[in-house]
């Protein structure tokens, strides 16, 4: 130790290297034919249709309550698509084999549960369900009719975190002891939306990608607790907590997430992974345009990344079901692994509401908080 270093550690030198071929871009299932029904043509659904046409997949029918909007969908992508007002008339179609439930959650349920019995796999939009033991019943559904249960839980196949992912699962890192995600960005669009009334608006329904996407850097090691909070900032207009930040602890490592909605000018997004033979960072101004690089003691590499998370990450959700079912697996997003992120994500509601640490349950016993409930109840992303 000198007294250079003293208190301030080591800064290596860095030098640049090529980066790492990996396989992160989303997955290509052999047929593209399989039919596939869409209920619920909301906004985020046109995101869904547009990464369905670019890859070539067939959506043969639409449901939703307003026969105007399906239409809309189906002029605009898929004009050869039937529309039903009732989406039981979708799921009696022999030609629909996959359905992508895209409703608000608190009808979401019944749907899915009706979806396997009639056959059908299923990929249903973010949460799976407003209770671990909801979801856990819903899991053991699929399993028993031999039906594939996904959760369309896209940020994993955004490019940079689907390289970070597979950088992980090469051993370029070694293993994992800190994921951080820092979010500033403007989130004023909702005002005026129903998605003003949800109390827990940042930490019940977007950060849910992010508690999926640190479960998937942690792998097979679970988290245990966490402490999470919210408040308003004082320049906000929108009426729920713009300012929210959590912190969980997993098997050997910690994840910590820090939200900013009220940033209106120099917004970023930036997320770094430590771990013990090297660091994964990824920055840039928001969700579509991000710069990953590596740093290993063989020195920096930058890869130049394909693609965005809209519509990749729609794309990759759908396709990974699509390859599962091929193949006669579990897909990446199943929703059993899902429930450990459904389960993290509501024990960070229920410690903001209650300020206390909170058990991560992972078992698929614990019971969603009242401002979860509202929180879900009206979310149809």
């Amino acid at each position: 130790m000198s007294d250079e270093t003293y208190g301030v550690g080591v800064v290596r030198a860095v030098r640049p290297m090529p980066a790492p071929e990996l396989a992160y871009r989303p997955p290509v299932p052999s047929d593209t034919s399989v039919g596939i029904g869409l209920i619920g043509c909301g906004g985020i659904t046109q995101s869904h249709l547009q990464a369905y046409k670019k890859a070539g997949f067939r959506v043969v029918a639409l449901a939703s309550r307003s026969r105007e909007r399906a239409e809309a969908r189906r002029a605009e992508f898929f004009p050869e698509a039937a529309v039903f007002t009732d989406w039981r008339e979708l799921l009696a179609r022999d030609d629909v084999r996959v359905a992508d439930i895209a409703t608000s959650p608190e009808v979401r349920g019944p749907i899915i549960e009706a979806a396997l019995r009639a056959g059908k796999h299923v990929l249903s939009q973010k949460p799976l369900a407003l209770t671990l033991a909801e979801g856990e019943r819903l899991v053991a559904l699929a399993e028993q009719l031999g039906r594939r249960l996904a959760v369309n839980q896209n940020g994993r196949w955004a490019p940079h975190f689907a390289w970070m992912r597979e950088a992980i699962s090469a051993g370029l890192v070694g293993e994992v002891s800190s994921v951080d995600f820092t979010l500033h960005w403007d989130h004023h669009w909702i005002c005026g939306s129903p998605f003003e009334e949800l109390k827990q608006l940042v930490l019940g329904d977007f950060a849910i990608h992010w508690f999926d996407i640190a479960t998937a850097f942690f792998g097979d090691r679970r988290a245990h607790r966490v402490f999470a909070a919210a408040a308003r900032s004082r320049s906000q207009r929108a009426r729920p907590p713009f300012l929210a930040h959590a912190c969980a602890e997993f098997d050997g490592g910690q994840a910590t997430f820090a939200f900013n909605a009220d940033a209106a000018f120099g917004q970023e997004d930036r997320t770094t992974i430590v771990g013990a033979r090297g660091t994964l960072r990824s920055v840039g101004p928001g969700l579509m345009e991000q710069r990953v690089t590596l740093h290993t003691a063989d020195g920096l590499a930058s890869p130049e990344l394909e693609g965005c998370w809209f519509p990749d990450g729609f794309h990759g959700a759908m396709a990974e079901l699509l390859c599962a079912v091929e193949e006669n697996r579990a897909p990446l997003n199943s929703a059993r692994v899902n429930l450990h992120s459904l389960a993290l994500c509501l024990a960070a509601v229920q410690s903001a509401e209650t300020g206390q640490v909170v058990a991560v349950d992972g078992g698929g016993a614990g019971v969603v908080s009242a401002a979860m409930n509202q929180c879900a109840a009206r979310a149809s992303r």
